[in-house]
């Protein structure tokens, strides 16, 4: 009789193992797929309803798209959610839950172990389970956890089973009904969970029942035969199975439903072998099957990436390698044959460890759908269950013998210790993504995807050259590889090198499926192909001679694909640049159907609203991109403009919370800090707007419009001589800002009484800027100051040539006339002006010291297309926003300078009446 209960003793090694063996994995950062499961996975954020999650695949990319993996495993997405909350982007956690899950894993598998092996046995096929190298891809690759939570459901739902066995051979449901709803989460988990079933029907059958094939047959012969019954004993075997092939016939259906009834779309990069004619793709699919088999028995060569061209397709029966084919069929075909005709505990232990190596293996295995990898190590972690049973059964059998009980013990120490060593150092591997794919390329270099992987983790470092030298030896490796050109194109045009950038893009196109006119595009490519199109277009469309070209390429990915949502961004994009903003409004929409919940495409659309000057539509769109990401960066920002410059009070506050949940996420962006100060100044607080300004000049210390208005708000609150420093370090970084020469002017004048300080700026304005009224006319009162009357009257006359409307230059003339008049100074001949009676001044018109437009602010801008890549996750990304010039002025800009201008003659006509009264 076997002991099924496991001791503490047994579990605390067991956990001891795996923590040896796995520390070391806690180090490891997220790399190859893990960065598309986690790192660009929304479906991670809790911003992101819970409902989305079963509603996505196992990336994140809604089920109903075709671009879809069709991977449906929602519960595992759940616990990288829950990753999420406890630590968001932080490796360790979620490296720290995978081990914890395969220590639990192997626990279980342990008691499974004690069904059909003895005690000591059964903690060596847990011990080999627990270090077996093959497992570091699923323990420490992230995304692996899928494995590890469906097989913790998968043994569960077994174990359940086993206790639906009743005294007399009654059936008790209620495990069968526990095991039903264990496979439907561990199918939840991962796909093959669902294999479970099968295990379950064989245990019934040839375990729990004690029947053999022979036995089997007789009775099936007997009963055609009319010889006798069905034997009781086996009816309720039968409903049993009936019962278990009906709720698995109800899963597969319901996951048929899921997916829509569609297969994911894979290339001949893939998996060559399935898009081959016969009988090359059978002879190498058949030939997988001891590939996998060898990668458990001798692990000493392990990769994370077995497509492409990793293993050469077999297209002859000549081939040699079919005699590995053979040999693993006639090795596997007798181990079936001995389990299932002889009875016996030893053939019953074989037998499951059989099923455990092979129905898990079924939806991997190709022979039934082509699945988009050629060998995946990850999904050999159950079937390798299967193996450690056989080979802890194998050396319980070896150890059993005097003469080889203490070389068993030898063998068997040396395996588990060199396993545990491997798998050990393997981890290192997985610790970066450049650490990983140059381990691949060890093991195989005839793998064009390895050779583009290494290129994208150098370029991730922006190491360009090194990252080319990798991409060009992928084209050489697989010279049709449309992804490999793609990469060689961008890096071209990352090293400024755009002719060699658009050739490469151009040969990548060309090895691109050709529409035959006439007939219906039917060609299946990868959907990340055409973004060969999207790149080339964003390449030419810097060229404003080739904007129609590039325009003609977009709407050829979309020809080729109405569905391609990036298509119309991209094209939508493009045509605001060619000045067509209802075109790209359509565009934009067009993408919108296709993909309403993307809060970039509502972004952009309100960016196109903002061109047709309707800005009212532009904070909707503006609002609908908050809704579904209130984290959205520029929406945040450009909407907190679009209600600030609208004049709105009413809507100053939530511009204000706008702009600080900016800050709160971009806490190194000057232009937030500038722009609260900027509310802060409509608001007439004026020590917050100080302190915002002054965050901002901490930040950036050039910053042209907060070192400008920084000093304008103190020069407003009489503290003009705390505005003159500002205003140097305005002029050390922007010798030419007239604005600030005219402030500083107007205080060395008026405050300073500097008259020689404020002579030069004027000056230096007019030197730039001959024809400026406002530095003119302030140099005409400098000369007045200097008692220089004619000079003045000269000055006067010639600004009034260049303003002959300004009423206060009129005035100011006839000022000067008179002046000129009563002292009796005898004049030069000047050009006639309009005549006033009226005096001299002694000070300087002030400037017309409206605040300076947001020239440094983060001015409206779309969310760009860049290159894609290709044989890797792409990472969507929002563009570098760029200082832009000072838009033309708004008409609330244009009522702010009228009341400046109203304040200032104000001025002017109480210092003509001082003047008067002299």
């Amino acid at each position: 009789m076997l002991q099924r209960d496991i001791s503490l003793k047994e579990i605390t090694l067991i956990v001891g193992v795996v923590t040896a063996c796995y520390w070391n994995s806690l180090l490891c950062g997220f790399v190859f797929d893990d960065v598309s499961a986690i790192l660009d996975n929304k479906d991670l954020h809790p911003s992101t309803p819970l409902k989305t999650l079963f509603q996505n695949d196992f990336w994140g990319t809604p089920m109903s798209e075709e671009r879809s993996h069709k991977s449906y495993r929602p519960l595992t997405v759940l616990t990288f959610r829950l990753n999420y909350l406890l630590s968001e982007l932080k490796p360790m956690s979620y490296h720290l839950l995978n081990m914890v899950f395969h220590a639990v894993v192997s626990v279980v598998f342990l008691k499974v172990c004690r069904l059909f092996l003895d005690k000591k046995s059964s903690v060596i096929s847990a011990l080999l389970f627990a270090v077996h190298p093959i497992h570091t891809e699923a323990v420490t690759g992230v995304v692996g956890r899928a494995e590890l939570l469906s097989s913790i459901f998968f043994l569960a739902a077994f174990l359940s089973y086993t206790k639906s066995k009743g005294p007399d051979n009654s059936i008790v449901w209620t495990p069968i009904a526990l095991t039903v709803l264990l496979v439907a989460i561990a199918t939840l988990c991962k796909e093959q969970g669902i294999t479970v079933v099968g295990i379950c029907c064989v245990y019934e059958v040839f375990v729990a029942q004690g029947y053999t094939l022979p036995l089997l047959c007789s009775t099936a012969g007997q009963f055609l035969r009319g010889k006798g019954g069905i034997p009781f004993s086996m009816l309720q075997t039968l409903i049993k199975l009936i019962v278990l092939m009906f709720s698995t016939l109800l899963l597969v259906v319901v996951r048929v439903q899921v997916i829509q009834s569609q297969l994911p779309v894979f290339t001949r990069f893939d998996n060559p072998a399935a898009v081959s004619p016969s009988p090359t793709r059978q002879l190498t699919f058949n030939y997988l099957l001891p590939v996998n088999a060898w990668l458990l028995l001798n692990p000493s060569e392990l990769c994370c990436d077995w497509t492409m061209g990793t293993i050469p397709l077999i297209e002859s029966f000549l081939d040699i390698r079919n005699l590995a084919t053979f040999t693993f069929f006639i090795f596997l075909g007798a181990l079936g044959i001995f389990s299932v005709r002889y009875p016996g505990d030893s053939s019953k232990t074989v037998l499951m460890a059989l099923c455990l190596m092979a129905l898990p293996f079924i939806p991997a295995s190709n022979l039934f759908f082509p699945v988009g990898f050629v060998v995946a190590e990850r999904v050999l972690y159950v079937p390798s269950m299967g193996f450690c049973i056989l080979v802890a059964h194998g050396w319980q059998k070896i150890s059993n013998k005097s003469v080889l009980k203490k070389l068993s013990w030898v063998c068997l120490s040396m395996v588990i210790l060199t396993h545990a060593l491997k798998t050990l150092h393997r981890n290192w591997d997985w610790e970066s993504e450049y650490t990983l794919f140059m381990s691949a390329l060890k093991v195989n270099k005839n793998n064009a995807k390895l050779w583009n992987n290494v290129g994208h983790a150098l370029e991730n470092e922006k190491n360009f050259e090194r990252a080319l030298k990798f991409f060009l030896q992928a084209t050489h490796v697989q010279p049709d590889d449309i992804g490999a050109h793609m990469n060689v194109g961008r890096t071209y045009k990352n090293l400024n090198r755009t002719r060699e950038a658009e050739e490469s893009y151009m040969l990548a196109k060309s090895l691109m499926p050709q529409i035959i006119p006439g007939k219906k595009y039917a060609a299946r490519i990868a959907p990340n192909h055409l973004n060969v199109y999207i790149n080339l277009a964003n390449l030419i469309r810097a060229n404003e001679s080739r904007l129609e070209e590039a325009d003609q390429l977009y709407r050829q990915a979309i020809s080729m694909r109405p569905d391609f949502k990036q298509a119309y961004i991209s094209r939508g994009e493009l045509l605001l640049k060619m000045n067509k903003p209802l075109k790209a409004k359509e565009a934009y929409l067009k993408a919108l159907e296709l993909d309403r919940s993307n809060a970039d495409l509502w972004y952009n659309l309100a960016i196109v609203y903002i061109e047709l000057k309707e800005p009212a539509e532009a904070l909707k769109n503006f609002n609908h991109a908050l809704e579904l990401n209130p984290k959205h960066k520029l929406a945040l920002f450009n909407s907190a403009i679009l209600m600030q410059e609208s004049g709105e009070v009413k809507l100053r506050p939530e511009a204000r919370k706008r702009l600080l949940n900016y800050v709160n996420e971009e806490p190194q962006d000057a232009n937030g800090y500038f722009n609260l100060g900027m509310l802060a100044m409509d608001d007439k607080k004026d020590s917050e707007a100080e302190m915002w300004m002054k965050k901002a000049i901490k930040l950036q210390a050039d910053f042209r419009s907060a070192l400008f208005n920084l000093a304008l708000l103190y020069s407003q609150t009489a503290k003009e001589l705390k505005a003159l420093p500002v205003l140097e370090e305005l002029l050390r970084y922007y010798p030419d800002h007239i604005k600030g020469l005219i402030l500083k002017g107007d205080i060395l004048m008026n405050q300073k009484k500097d008259i020689l300080g404020a002579k030069k700026c004027f000056e230096k304005i007019l030197e730039m800027d001959p024809s400026n009224v406002q530095g003119k006319h302030n140099l005409c009162v400098v000369y007045f100051e200097e008692k220089d009357l004619l000079k003045a009257e000269r000055c006067l006359v010639e600004t009034l040539a260049l303003a002959p409307h300004e009423e206060y230059i009129q005035r100011h003339l006839s000022i000067v006339r008179d002046k000129i008049s009563s002292l009796g100074i005898v004049e030069q001949p000047v050009l006639p002006a309009a005549e006033t009676s009226g005096e001299g001044e002694t000070n300087t018109i002030p400037a017309e010291n409206e605040r300076e437009s947001r020239s440094e602010s983060r001015s409206a801008e779309m969310i760009k297309t860049g290159d894609h890549k290709s044989h890797s996750k792409s990472s969507k990304q929002l563009a570098k926003n760029s200082d832009k010039e000072a838009p033309p002025k708004t008409t609330k800009d244009i009522k702010e300078i009228e009341k400046k201008r109203v304040a200032a003659l104000k001025r002017l006509e109480e210092i003509e009446r001082i003047l008067n009264g002299e």
